[in-house]
């Protein structure tokens, strides 16, 4: 295939700002007709550059606890312990980065307890692990769905986002998790696979109507339990450069900070942690020679910033727990 283009970007872009906009819509916004969208969107996916898929927010519905963990690897080991890291169920994104560590992943575990047999009692990657410190994760301030890549106007931004929920991080506070019956682990298992299915053909898969198939994904999301991702790689979408970003913020300003630094454009994720860094994110720039100047200016900026550390992020084998191209044989 050849490398995507303007329209590619374009089309890739509206699914990342509503990964269920109809095609229509995204014809009508990204200026081609609907069906050489469909089939720019379909090659793309042929081609593992993109895919959207259901995605159930484990802290929500009281699935899991959401855990960032750091490894250092022996000499001419980092690409054999990431991809035992990507191959464990529990691992949502693994990354070979460049820095004060060699590999990151973010595991799902049942509950705290686990992560002691996770990281000490059976570590991924066994003896060729040095050293690894892990950080649970207690807030999220923004995640990859929430993220603007900037390639669309903000006419068309404002229209796809005013067709799908607003980010969920801005309507649930801390509560009771959610609880999921029967057919809705068979709703989220099913937009797992494909986050575009039609009701049709996700009524046929979990055994109801379709008229209750389209009233429980919307009750999923109205409560904050299902989000929509979109699966692209950022250089598709024209950033030269991802990094994991590792803060240390003065916890009476952590609150702050972390709403700043969410704010940024730049940002496709961010969450307050536990552990030696108390604000890790995962961003994105357009150009190497970028950042410097995010470092010292954006980064900088926030308040109580008492340390900063940076893994860029060299192979990217696993996101929100799909093997990435890089990862594929």
């Amino acid at each position: 295939m050849q490398e995507p283009d303007e329209l590619d970007r374009a089309i890739v872009a509206a699914l990342q700002l509503n990964g269920r906009a109809p095609w229509s819509l995204i014809a009508r916004l990204v200026g081609a007709s609907e069906s050489t969208v469909v089939r720019r969107a379909a090659l793309l996916g042929e081609n593992g550059l993109l895919r959207v898929i259901g995605v159930v927010d484990v802290l929500r519905c009281g699935l899991g606890v959401p855990v960032l963990s750091r490894f250092r690897c022996r000499p001419g080991t980092t690409y054999e312990v990431a991809a035992c890291l990507a191959e464990r169920p529990q691992a949502r994104f693994v990354s070979v980065v460049s820095g004060s560590a060699d590999c990151v992943a973010e595991f799902v575990v049942p509950t705290h307890a686990e992560i002691g047999r996770l990281m000490v009692a059976d570590v991924p990657g066994g003896d060729r692990v040095t050293e690894s410190e892990t950080h649970a994760v207690i807030r999220t301030f923004v995640s990859n769905h929430d993220w603007n890549p900037g390639v669309l106007d903000e006419r068309a931004t404002a229209e796809l986002r005013d067709a799908a929920e607003p980010p969920f991080e801005d309507r649930f506070p801390q509560g009771a998790p959610e609880r999921l019956d029967e057919l809705e682990h068979a709703v989220v298992r099913a937009l797992g696979e494909d986050g575009r299915m039609s009701y049709k053909a996700l009524a046929k898969v979990v055994g109801s109507s379709e008229s209750t198939a389209k009233r429980r994904v919307e009750s999923l999301v109205r409560r904050g339990c299902l989000r929509f991702r979109t699966l692209a790689e950022p250089e598709v979408l024209g950033y030269a450069v991802e990094f994991m970003l590792w803060l240390e913020v003065e916890p009476g300003l952590l609150e702050r900070a972390g709403q700043q630094l969410a704010g940024h454009p730049a940002t496709r994720y961010l969450s307050a942690t536990t552990g030696r860094f108390n604000l890790a994110g995962q961003v994105a720039l357009r150009h190497y020679g970028d950042l410097f100047r995010y470092l010292t200016d954006d980064v900088g900026s926030l308040p109580g910033l008492r340390a900063a550390d940076v893994t860029l992020q060299l192979t990217t084998l696993k996101r929100a727990w799909v093997p990435t191209p890089a990862a594929r044989p």
